[in-house]
């Protein structure tokens, strides 16, 4: 009888086996032929398997040299064109919304339910970024630290605790938005900037309670100064006389305006917080949905205040009386809301190229900017005071940047130890 394969050479062409003891046992021919195919099947199996691993670690040992003999500058000129782009977007965004809220209330507008209602009101601008961008994974995961310490958790969130986090957040930038309003209307512009750059010092701390972060002596050092420059900013209320303001406004401005610092200070933690806890991932589409759920609760939230409060009765009237007539009322509050979203792209964009707490600070490098666009365009007065105030600001800023940069030196360090170790094993 012939044999039709003999893989290996380990059946005989028998239906017999031998024992160890030497004794034959008769099976079956279609036993012994079922045992040949099985055998065979698994052989091909094992050498498939091996077959796939060898290309597999050739195609990771080609891409690994591709990586080295690849230069940096070629790999990563288009993000940092992104960067750059998004940067923009925030600076200017954020100086010409908050200039242009100067504006309204200059020429004629007293709603601070208006105001609080433009800086959420343009969240639909958003929405083609939405559905242009799905839930796509953030390419700069090894680099984000977000986006590592929850890359292998992908399971999602229950719809009412994501439900109950956009609604809180909406309420929480409601109330932020509502303070900024009163320190707009209250202070000049120039004053007004320079306590937004308490936000810092809030950051700081709320991030040493809620995010784990370390209070190195640089942050110390920037949360002192900071709070010498709004200490200086309060002693100069006595020199400080704003058309038609009093002291007692002057205050509640004061306050209110470090009130929305230490608030949206507590936000940004909150946030980051949620992405790392229930969110578990940082894609572009949930960085959007961040933006526009809570936004939308926020411009609902600014329309219940504006019925509530009756201002919406005195529009019209504020309209008509507007300085500059009632096309320039319209166009100075649809440019502030636009403006306010070119700053949310900026901001978006940056904490999915970057980090979050990157583009935190980079939001914070306008607020030494606007004093000086205020005495230009809006005729803001600057005295010595505001100038001593605004050299602090900048000090502490730089020492919160140069923190960011030893602290983003470290990550990278320790990253390329780890990835030499994995290379190695």
């Amino acid at each position: 009888m012939l044999c039709h394969s003999r893989p290996f050479s380990v059946f005989p062409c028998s239906s017999q086996l031998l024992t160890g003891s030497g004794r034959k046992i008769r099976i079956p021919f279609t036993l012994a032929k079922s045992l040949v195919i099985i055998f065979m099947e698994g052989a091909e199996g094992i050498e498939l398997q091996i077959t796939d691993d060898a290309e597999a670690n050739s195609r990771n040992d080609a891409s690994s040299i591709d990586n080295k003999t690849q230069p940096p500058k070629l790999t990563h000129y288009k993000w940092w064109l992104r960067v750059t782009c998004y940067i923009l977007f925030l600076l200017s965004g954020q100086s010409a919304a908050t200039l242009l809220g100067r504006v309204y209330y200059d020429k004629g507008g007293n709603s601070k339910w208006m105001a609080t209602f433009v800086q959420s009101a343009g969240f639909p601008i958003l929405l083609p970024l939405l559905l242009f961008f799905p839930s796509s994974i953030n390419s700069n995961t090894a680099t984000n630290p977000i986006s590592a310490s929850f890359a292998n958790k992908p399971e999602a969130p229950r719809l009412s605790t994501l439900t109950f986090l956009y609604v809180g957040f909406g309420a929480l930038l409601t109330g932020d938005n509502l303070m900024y309003s009163y320190g707009l209307l209250y202070l000049p512009v120039s004053t007004y900037s320079l306590l937004c750059a308490t936000q810092l010092a809030f950051n700081a701390l709320f991030s040493f309670f809620l995010n784990s972060q370390k209070l190195s002596p640089f942050v110390l050092n920037s949360i002192t100064l900071l709070t010498a420059s709004a200490s200086l900013l309060a002693v100069n209320a006595d020199s400080e006389n704003p058309a038609g303001i009093s002291r007692r406004k002057y205050v509640i401005g004061f306050l209110c305006t470090l009130g929305a610092s230490a608030t949206y200070s507590l936000y940004l933690s909150l946030v980051q917080l949620s992405f790392e806890k229930v969110i578990r991932k940082e894609t572009f589409s949930a960085v959007l949905k961040m933006q526009i759920y809570p936004s939308f609760v926020a411009t609902c939230g600014c329309v219940v205040g504006l019925f509530a409060s009756t201002e919406w009765e005195s529009l019209e009237d504020e309209m008509r009386g507007y300085k500059e007539g009632k096309v320039s009322y319209l166009m100075t509050l649809i440019w502030t809301a636009i403006t306010w979203q070119i700053s949310s792209v900026g901001l978006l964009g940056l904490i999915f190229e970057v980090s979050s707490l990157f583009s935190n600070v980079i939001s914070t490098l306008a607020l030494p900017l606007v004093p000086i666009l205020a005495v230009v365009f809006l005729h803001d007065k600057m005295n010595g005071v505001k100038v001593m105030a605004m050299l602090l600001a900048i000090w502490g800023f730089l020492s919160y940047i140069y923190q960011h940069y030893l602290d983003d030196a470290k990550s990278k360090t320790v990253l390329t130890s780890e990835n030499e170790v994995t290379g190695a094993q």
